[in-house]
């Protein structure tokens, strides 16, 4: 069986220890991410099986239709809403879901988090240009650290703001709130209190159809003087247009950004590029050595098992037992 790992732009996955488990498989690797369908669709006719870079590329019912000889799709990671479900089902192609991390993504928000409170980029680069201390930063230390989604990795992020210090004040459903309480922390009891209370927000929400831009313009402009939005989680889960429109009105915050509606951006002249308190890392969550292997390992694995007929981690198993 042919088979095709798509959104290679790092040129890295071949360099994995774990790719040695597709050793003597027919395997090509694209390093381009090709928007359109029918380009896509014509470079892997011939794939049997597609392992997903996370997210990079959607499967619709549109690029499914183009692949007749596909078989099965191996996720990296959980599946989200870059992959319907029910069109793979609809074209007979298996789906094998992968494993998340929490670690590298928590990580990295406390990292884009501690940047943009302290303003850290911002002083490299006046350095690289000659200036010395242009700009002031913050302590996290006496901060109310706001949290939206207390899953996996807002957990994490109560703990390293607890270490640090800061109060911790989550929002979320109300599961996520009672879990809060739980484990010592405050929850908010509306969204207007959770925007207007909160020193930074750092969202950690799934995307689904409930969540799509469930963060509106008007919730932004609740947030105090000073106060700092972090997003590693989806772009989606603000309102479209939203945080350009806060930014041009002149609103005292600063965001940190991991995460953009069309990835990757290569444009320097990207909107959110332009501002000075905005801090962007290009969807570094988890990007990370450790949880590649982590994640590529088990796609590996569930594609070899599928190879050989014994297929592991199916999320639509009607496709298999239907054969």
């Amino acid at each position: 069986m042919k088979i095709t790992i798509l959104d290679d732009y790092q040129f890295v996955i071949e360099k994995l220890k774990c790719f040695e488990i597709l050793k003597n498989q027919n395997v090509q690797i694209l390093h381009h991410t090709e928007k359109d369908v029918e380009k896509l669709a014509a470079t892997i006719s011939d794939t049997a099986v597609l392992v997903l870079t996370r997210e990079r590329t959607a499967i619709t019912d549109e690029l499914l239709n183009k692949l007749p000889n596909l078989k099965l799709i191996s996720q990296t990671g959980k599946i989200s809403n870059h992959l319907g479900l029910a069109a793979c089902t609809k074209h007979a192609v298996a789906v094998a879901e992968g494993v998340g991390s929490p670690i590298a993504p928590a990580e990295l928000t406390w990292a884009l988090l501690m940047n943009t409170v302290r303003k850290i980029p911002q002083a490299i680069e006046g350095m690289k240009n000659s200036k010395w201390q242009i700009n002031i930063g913050s302590t996290i230390n006496g901060k109310t650290i706001g949290i939206w989604g207390y899953g996996k990795i807002g957990q994490r992020i109560a703990q390293y703001a607890k270490a640090f210090g800061a109060d911790v004040l989550v929002w979320g459903s109300d599961n996520s709130r009672q879990k809060a309480i739980e484990d010592g922390f405050k929850q908010a009891h509306s969204k207007e209190e959770f925007f207007k209370t909160a020193d930074v927000i750092t969202l950690h929400l799934r995307l689904t159809n409930e969540t799509f831009g469930i963060v509106k313009e008007e919730d932004l402009t609740l947030m105090k003087d000073n106060s700092v939005l972090i997003n590693t989680a989806r772009a989606e889960l603000i309102e479209k247009g939203s945080l350009e429109k806060v930014l041009a009105s002149g609103q005292n915050i600063s965001l940190g950004v991991d995460v953009y509606e069309e990835e990757p951006i290569y444009d320097k002249n990207f909107e959110l590029l332009k501002y000075d308190n905005v801090v962007c890392t290009p969807h570094l969550g988890y990007v990370e050595q450790n949880g590649y292997e982590l994640y590529f390992s088990k796609a590996f694995e569930n594609v070899i098992n599928f190879i050989n007929g014994k297929p592991t981690n199916i999320a639509n198993p009607e496709v298999i037992n239907n054969k």
